[in-house]
C-alpha cells in the first residue's frame, strides 16, 4: 500500500467534506445536513487511524496517534462534528507534512543512491562492450565517456577531469593523470578515458556510500528514542488533564478541547527530521554519518584525539623547506630539478615532479640523464647541467657553502630527507622534503575548541622528535609518541573513560582506536577501508577541515531537536491547561494543534541549512 498517497487520499477526502459542510451553512442545499456530511468525512479518517494503531499494539507499540483517535471519536459523540473533521484535516494534514520534511530532508541522501552507476564499457578484445556493473571483474579495462559517473574504483590509464562534487562536495573538477586512483560514484568532466578496475561494483567506493546512506536513513540514534518513550507519556498525561477538567467543569467539552490541543509532534516528529537532515547535510560537504546515533555521538563528543601521518599530515613528500644560492631564483631551480626528475622512476623523483606541477612551473624535457642508484641524477636541462641528490654525490667531499650550513644543520638527525641541487657543477639549492603538516591543521583544531572541544590530543607510532616537531605548534595539551595500535587503543579507553571522545585517523592501524573511541572519525579521501569500515564517519575530501565542520553540524542539529521539543512542548502544555479552563474550543484548539505541528517540523527543517550561522560561530 501507498502510504503517502492513501494519507493525501484522506486529507483531500476531510477537506471536501469541511468545504461542503460550510457550504450547507452558508445556504447551499444538500442531500444531508452540514453535521452529518462532516461526520462522514471524518469516519475514513477514524477507520484509517483505528486499523494503524491496531497494527501497533499487535506489533507491541502504543503510539501517542491515540490521541487523535480519541478526539475524533469523542467529538462526533458530543455532537461536535464540526471539530472532529477540523481534527481530522489536522491530523492528515500533519503527515501529509511530515512525508514532505521527511522527504526534503532525505533528499539529499536519495540522491546519491539514484545516481548510482549501472553501467560500465568493458574492453573485449578489440571493441568494448556495454554491461552491468555488476559484471565487472577486477583488472578489466575499461571505458568511460563523457560526462558518464564511474561504475567502480580503479587506476587510470590516460589523462582525465574528474568531477568529484557529489562524492567529496569539491566543486571544482580534478585534473588527473595515468596512474592516479579513480573512484566510483564521481563524474567525467572531460573527454574519454580509460581506467583499470581495482574493485568489484559492490567493494568500490559508491556501494559503500550507499551501504551507509541506508544506514543513516533506518538507525534511531538514542536521543529519539528518548523522544519516543517521552512521548508515550503524553497519552496518560492528556487522559488526565481532560479527565480533571471535565470533573471540575462538568462540561465534556472542554475534556474534548484538551485532546483536541495535544499534540505529539514535538516529540515524535521534530528529532527524526532534524536528525535526518542533519545526516543529509553532512553529505552535501562530503562527510558520511552511519546515521543518527553517529551525530548525535558527534556532538557529545568533548575530547579529540588525532593520528599524525596521513591526518594531521599529508602523509607523503612534501616540501617543507627550500634554501637556495644568494641571486638564485626559487622557482627556476624549482623547475630545472623537477624537468631532472622526470626521467626517474623513484617515489621521490614522482613527489617533487607533482610539487612543481602544483606550483604551477614549466617543466622540460630532460636530455642524457644518467642515474646513480641510491644517490641521485645527473642531466642536461634547457641546455645547463643539472645533478640532484645526496650530499656526497653533488659536493663529492666538498665543503659546505655558508648559506647551506643553516638549512642542513637545522634538520640533522630530524626524519626528513635533504635534495642538494647543482648546475653546472655547483650547488645551488637545498631541499628538505618530509611529511608536512597539512595546511588546514592549524585553523580546523582552532574550529573544533570553538565547537565545544575542550582538550586535544595527538597520537603516533613515529619518535618523540618527530611528534614534537609536527604536533609543537598546534597546541595539544597531549603527545604521546612511540604508540603502537595497542597502546593507541589503551589510551582512548582511558579517554573515553573521562570525556567522550572522537578519534580521527587514516590508515589500517588506526581501525582498533577509531572502534574503540565514542566516535570514530577516518579520513577516507585514500580509500582506507578498514579505517572507514571502523569509523563512524567518513571525511571524503583530504582535508582535515570537515573534521571540524562535522562537529559543527552535529551540535546544530543536537540544538535545533531540543529547540523543537521544548518550545513545542510548552505550547503544547499551555494550550492544554487553557483548553481546561474553557479557554479554547475545540475547533480553535485542532487549528492551534496544526499551527504547533507545522512550526516544529519547520524548524526541524532548517538543521538542512545554516552554512552562514556555523561560519560566522566555528569560523
Amino acid at each position: 500500500m501507498n502510504e503517502p498517497l492513501l494519507r493525501k487520499s484522506l486529507l483531500g477526502i476531510a477537506v471536501a467534506g469541511l468545504a461542503a459542510g460550510l457550504a450547507g451553512v452558508l445556504g447551499v442545499q444538500l442531500p444531508l445536513p452540514s453535521e452529518s456530511v462532516w461526520a462522514l468525512a471524518t469516519l475514513p479518517v477514524i477507520a484509517a487511524l483505528a486499523v494503524s494503531i491496531f497494527r501497533d499494539v499487535f506489533a507491541g507499540r502504543l503510539g501517542v496517534d491515540a490521541i487523535a483517535l480519541l478526539s475524533m471519536t469523542a467529538a462526533l459523540l458530543f455532537d461536535e462534528a464540526l471539530a472532529a473533521v477540523v481534527v481530522a484535516i489536522m491530523y492528515t494534514g500533519g503527515n501529509v507534512l511530515e512525508d514532505y520534511a521527511r522527504g526534503r530532508a532525505e533528499r539529499d541522501l536519495k540522491a546519491l543512491t539514484d545516481r548510482s552507476p549501472r553501467i560500465a564499457h568493458r574492453r573485449s578484445g578489440e571493441r568494448f562492450e556495454s554491461i552491468p556493473v555488476e559484471q565487472v571483474s577486477v583488472d578489466d579495462e575499461l571505458m568511460v565517456r563523457a560526462g558518464e559517473v564511474l561504475p567502480v574504483d580503479g587506476v587510470l590509464l590516460d589523462d582525465a577531469r574528474i568531477d568529484e562534487s557529489a562524492i567529496t562536495g569539491e566543486p571544482f573538477p580534478m585534473v588527473c593523470k595515468r596512474g592516479d586512483v579513480l573512484r566510483s560514484g564521481t563524474v567525467n568532466a572531460g573527454e574519454m578515458f580509460h581506467m583499470r578496475a581495482s574493485a568489484l561494483a559492490g567493494q568500490s567506493t559508491y556501494a559503500g556510500i550507499v551501504r551507509m546512506v541506508e544506514a543513516a536513513q533506518t538507525a534511531r540514534a538514542p536521543f529519539i528514542r528518548m523522544a519516543d518513550r517521552f512521548a508515550l507519556i503524553l497519552l496518560p498525561l492528556t487522559l488526565m488533564v481532560a479527565a480533571l477538567a471535565w470533573y471540575a467543569s462538568s462540561d465534556p467539552i472542554r475534556a474534548l478541547a484538551v485532546l483536541v490541543v495535544a499534540t505529539p509532534c514535538p516529540l515524535i516528529l521534530a528529532a527524526p527530521i532534524a536528525f535526518i537532515a542533519g545526516v543529509s547535510r553532512a553529505a552535501r560537504h562530503g562527510i558520511l554519518m552511519k546515521g543518527s546515533t553517529a551525530l548525535e555521538a558527534l556532538a557529545k563528543a568533548r575530547t579529540a584525539v588525532f593520528d599524525k601521518t596521513g591526518t594531521l599530515t599529508y602523509g607523503g613528500a612534501q616540501l617543507v623547506e627550500m634554501e637556495v644560492a644568494p641571486g638564485r631564483d626559487s622557482d627556476e631551480l624549482f623547475g630545472l630539478l623537477a624537468s631532472l626528475e622526470q626521467a626517474s622512476h623513484h617515489v621521490l623523483a614522482d613527489a617533487i615532479v607533482a610539487l612543481a606541477k602544483n606550483r604551477g612551473l614549466n617543466l622540460f624535457r630532460p636530455e642524457r640523464v644518467v642515474e646513480y642508484r641510491g644517490s641521485g641524477l645527473k642531466g642536461i636541462v634547457c641546455g645547463v647541467s643539472v645533478s640532484a641528490g645526496s650530499q656526497s654525490l653533488i659536493l663529492a667531499g666538498r665543503d659546505l657553502p655558508a648559506w647551506a650550513e643553516r638549512i642542513v644543520a637545522r634538520y640533522k638527525g630530524q626524519p626528513a630527507l635533504a635534495v642538494y641541487v647543482a648546475v653546472d657543477e655547483r650547488l645551488v639549492a637545498i631541499l628538505v622534503l618530509g611529511d608536512g603538516l597539512r595546511a588546514d591543521a592549524v585553523d580546523a583544531l582552532s574550529r573544533l575548541r570553538r565547537a565545544g572541544i575542550t582538550r586535544s590530543l595527538m597520537l603516533t607510532g613515529d619518535d618523540a622528535e618527530t611528534a614534537n616537531r609536527i604536533g609543537g605548534t598546534l597546541g595539544f595539551d597531549r603527545i604521546v609518541a612511540d604508540a603502537s595500535p595497542a597502546d593507541k587503543v589503551r589510551l582512548i579507553k582511558a579517554e573515553t573513560l573521562a570525556a567522550p571522545t572522537m578519534m580521527v585517523g587514516d590508515g589500517i592501524n588506526d581501525a582498533p582506536a577509531l572502534a574503540t573511541a565514542t566516535v570514530g572519525i577516518a579520513m577516507g579521501a585514500r580509500g582506507a577501508t578498514a579505517s572507514s569500515e571502523a569509523a563512524d564517519v567518513i571525511v571524503l575530501t583530504d582535508h582535515l577541515g570537515p573534521v571540524a565542520d562535522a562537529v559543527a553540524i552535529a551540535h546544530r542539529t543536537t540544538t535545533i531537536a531540543k529547540q523543537s521539543i521544548v518550545v513545542g512542548l510548552a505550547l503544547s502544555g499551555a494550550a492544554m491547561i487553557a483548553a481546561a479552563f474553557g479557554l479554547i474550543t475545540p475547533v480553535a484548539g485542532a487549528l492551534l494543534q496544526e499551527g504547533i505541528d507545522v512550526a516544529v517540523i519547520l524548524n526541524a527543517l532548517r538543521a538542512l541549512g545554516g552554512d552562514q550561522i556555523l561560519k560566522a560561530r566555528y569560523g
